[in-house]
């Protein structure tokens, strides 16, 4: 099954982290992601640009649809990127986050199953 792997973070924190740091967690987040994909289990991986480049489309009470400039997340935490992986069960994503976190201090990392959704296309 796949599973999706939601890295949160303080964007605060991350974008005042010096090159060097970032550099750092990016080649240690690289060594994990070696790993899975020499055991063919990664799928596709992002880093998203901070929230000041986010656009977000809501719908407010009177059904306008409305664009408005940033995530306007409530949270403290911003989503900062996700990998795709291919896991087992629901132990084996767990046990593949907590690598991804020894990796990134500090960051949240939150599993989900991936269910296809594929218009006139049957899985099976």
């Amino acid at each position: 099954m796949l599973y999706a792997i939601l890295c949160y973070h303080s964007e605060d924190v991350v974008c005042s982290w010096p090159k060097e740091k970032d550099e750092q967690i990016m080649r240690q987040l690289s060594e994990v992601n070696e790993k899975l994909a020499k055991a063919g289990r990664l799928g596709p991986v992002a880093r998203l640009l901070p929230t000041t480049a986010a656009t977000t489309l809501r719908e407010n009470a009177r059904e306008e649809k409305l664009v408005i400039d940033g995530p306007f997340a409530e949270t403290k935490e911003q989503l900062l990127g996700f990998f795709v992986i291919e896991c087992a069960d629901l132990d084996e994503a767990v046990d593949t986050a907590r690598q991804l976190m020894q990796a990134n201090d500090g960051a949240t990392y939150e599993i989900r199953p991936i269910g296809y959704f594929m218009p006139g296309v049957k899985i099976t």
